[in-house]
């Protein structure tokens, strides 16, 4: 690795983990509640999928490339990176194995048991687990018996399997079997309560407890299961056949993913050697696969469904999102927004707005038009209900669909082809770019002449993850930044016209030379005697240029008061690069997602939200929005929600060199920002007590 990049700049990949490793912190907080400590475990293991699936993967192509792939990672070399990966996630993995067992003992004090199939004691249990595996699950069980002389079938992206090995009476020589647990049926089966207790038993643990009827075939003197994954390289490959479209090249290439290669193999810990030997040579698991032992029970992923048997005092507290002051959903959303902006801040506030205003123009007479990008679709989505409804009407209605979204491609291509079946006009990204900005133009008939309203947003419009995701959406009439919106639109149409924009910040023409531009415009009122301010909130910061920048101020003496939820390459807090940089992360109950820039100090504020992050692919390989705001009580409003969020000391992790994750201290009042906020709203609504 190179002296000076590592003290500049924090890897990518490592800082992820680093980010995943909050996430793991809350599970550990014996403050959360129990069961969403659960949860927690589970998006820490979806995360960690993810990870191996995308950013793993790129990195081992890399090293079978034969390059040291240093220009694209920084700081270290693939190889030295994916070593570097499999040390800090086996420890990660251990950690949260030793948080399971802590959160299973105290389940059992609430006298909720999580039992394995030799703890059934009970013969309603007995019953039970028998009855329910015959029913429910013996069908769906697929058993592959593995023989030398056999290729392997397909192995499944994600799936568990339990590795199963026979020694035979007859021969005394191992039969091995692959057991797929079936992803059809809940993981985690509730069995009858016993004398006021509950009793939840894991689908792995219901099949071993049901091995003998599999493979009652079969005269063996012993038979041991253990618990495999395997992680397969996610990254899609569009092939290149001019003769087909392009939404039948991307179902190809998702379907693909299932055949990628594998890039993490997990497995329980206590499987024998000979068997894991066998295994390995059957899977052509090679050294740049990251190999980890694990627990007893691998795609933990599932825990984010733990049942929560009524018991809603092991869970966080439901609170109902708040109405927009002055804003009804029984009013005109045309009427009340032509008067005036407006701000949804999801999840504290309904994410209904959204939805009404779509509705409202699916329906109104005055409408012409409505065009819209879409990145993440709900399974069961309001949204396309409602642009369909309103082609149906007769309005022209023209959605930008991003079917590369990662993950959500089979969903995204499913309401495509839903859409034009039904008259919505289609259109299929940019050449070379993704589409990831969230906005909506809606034109309207008024007084012989074209009115424009709309919204942007700094999240996907997703009525589920607006539940959990904290995210900005401004409703306007704003015919300046509306005209600008419009252009956007034109420039989907007919990529070879660049346009101006003179409100709007659009990636990947002119975002990185505007934000510079701001910067510098703070460091020049430092040079000239005056105060310097830059506050951002972001997912994630690791483009080196926009990060030596912000060094840049910090050393001219400028302010800067970065949140930054995930990945974050800038290194704070270091004399004569960054000390004027402080920095902190905050996981807490919702998903932190709005994207915020303020320039200028207290009072002077130019305010800004975002689809974008401070990434290289947001800059540059991105249609991205960054909106300025401003009507001055919008302004204010999330400036006040960002100082709330920069003056917690409870959820908030200071993020520096060490990369330890410290939670911030201080001897202030203490400051929950997600509570807080919620409080404020209800402050704003005078609803608080």
């Amino acid at each position: 690795m190179t002296n000076n990049q590592e003290k500049r700049y924090i890897n990518r990949e490592l800082s992820w983990l680093q980010f995943n490793a909050r996430v793991l912190q809350e599970a550990a907080d014996e403050t959360v509640p129990l069961i969403e400590r659960l949860r927690f475990l589970g998006i820490f293991s979806n995360n960690l999928d993810e990870f191996f699936r995308v950013r793993y993967a790129t990195v081992r192509r890399i090293v079978e490339a034969g390059k040291t792939g240093r220009k694209a990672l920084g700081v270290y070399s693939a190889e030295e990176l994916l070593e570097r990966i499999t040390e800090i996630v086996i420890s990660q993995q251990t950690e949260s194995l030793e948080i399971l067992k802590d959160i299973h003992k105290r389940l059992a004090k609430e006298n909720i048991y999580v039992l394995n199939e030799k703890e059934i004691e009970h013969e309603v249990h007995k019953r039970f687990v028998q009855e329910f595996f015959t029913d429910q699950v013996s069908l769906a069980v697929e058993t592959i018996i593995l023989r030398e002389d056999v290729e392997l079938p397909r192995i499944q992206d994600l799936d568990a399997y339990l590795m199963v090995k026979m020694v035979l009476t007859e021969t005394q020589k191992p039969l091995y079997a692959l057991l797929e647990i079936p992803s059809t049926i809940d993981r985690f089966i509730v069995m009858p309560s016993i004398d006021g207790k509950d009793y939840i038993m894991i689908l792995d643990d219901l099949i071993r407890y049901n091995l003998d009827s599999i493979f009652n075939i079969f005269k063996y003197d012993s038979i041991t299961s253990h618990m495999i994954k395997i992680t397969r390289d996610a990254e899609l490959d569009i092939e290149s056949d001019l003769g087909k479209s392009f939404v039948e090249k991307l179902s190809r290439s998702v379907k693909g993913r299932e055949d990628g290669q594998p890039v993490r193999f997990v497995f329980d810990k206590t499987i024998e050697k000979s068997t894991l030997k066998f295994l390995l040579h059957k899977l052509g698991i090679d050294r740049t696969d990251s190999i980890i032992p694990g627990g007893r029970y691998h795609n933990r992923k599932d825990y984010m469904s733990f049942p929560s048997l009524g018991r809603a005092d092991l869970l966080y507290e439901k609170v109902k999102p708040l109405p927009i002051k002055g804003l009804h959903l029984e009013d005109s959303m045309f009427e009340k927004v032509a008067e005036k902006d407006y701000l949804q801040y999801t999840p504290y506030q309904t994410f209904s707005y959204t939805i009404k205003m779509l509705r409202e123009a699916a329906l109104d007479p005055k409408v012409i038009s409505i065009k819209i990008t879409i990145y993440r679709l709900a399974k069961i989505s309001s949204i396309a209900s409602a642009l369909i409804n309103a082609a149906q009407n007769g309005k022209q209605v023209t959605v930008q669909i991003e079917l590369r979204a990662r993950f959500d491609e089979a969903a995204n291509m499913m309401y495509a082809k839903k859409m034009e079946n039904e008259g919505v006009r289609l259109i299929f990204g940019v050449p070379g770019l993704k589409v990831h900005s969230k906005v909506c133009v809606i034109e309207r008939n008024e007084n012989k002449k074209v009115k424009r309203y709309g919204f942007i947003s700094t999240g996907n419009f997703n009525h589920a993850t607006a539940r959990i995701y904290t995210d900005y959406t401004l409703f306007t009439a704003n015919q300046e930044i509306l005209k600008d919106l419009n252009k956007l639109f034109n420039f989907f149409e007919t990529n070879y016209i660049v346009n101006k924009y003179k409100h709007l910040i659009v990636s990947p023409l002119y975002a990185r030379n505007r934000f510079n531009k701001m910067i510098d415009a703070e460091i020049t009122k430092v040079q000239s005697g005056g105060k310097g301010l830059i506050r951002l909130k972001l997912n994630s910061i690791s483009n080196y240029d926009i990060i030596d920048k912000l060094y840049e101020a910090s050393q001219a003496g400028v302010k800067v008061e970065m949140i930054v939820r995930g990945i974050c390459c800038l290194i704070p807090g270091i004399p004569g690069m960054s000390e004027n940089i402080e920095l902190i992360s905050i996981v807490d109950k919702f998903l932190e997602h709005p994207r915020v820039y303020i320039f200028g100090e207290r009072g002077k504020e130019q305010v800004f939200i975002s689809s974008s992050d401070w990434m290289s692919r947001n800059l540059d390989n991105r249609v991205e929005v960054t909106c300025p705001i401003y009507a001055e009580d919008i302004k204010q409003e999330i400036i006040d929600t960002h100082e709330i969020c920069w003056q917690d000391n409870v959820k908030a992790r200071l993020l520096n060199a060490a990369q330890d994750n410290a939670y911030r201290k201080n001897d202030k009042t203490k400051v929950r920002s997600q509570f807080a906020t919620y409080d404020y709203y209800l402050d704003k609504l005078g609803l608080n007590a």
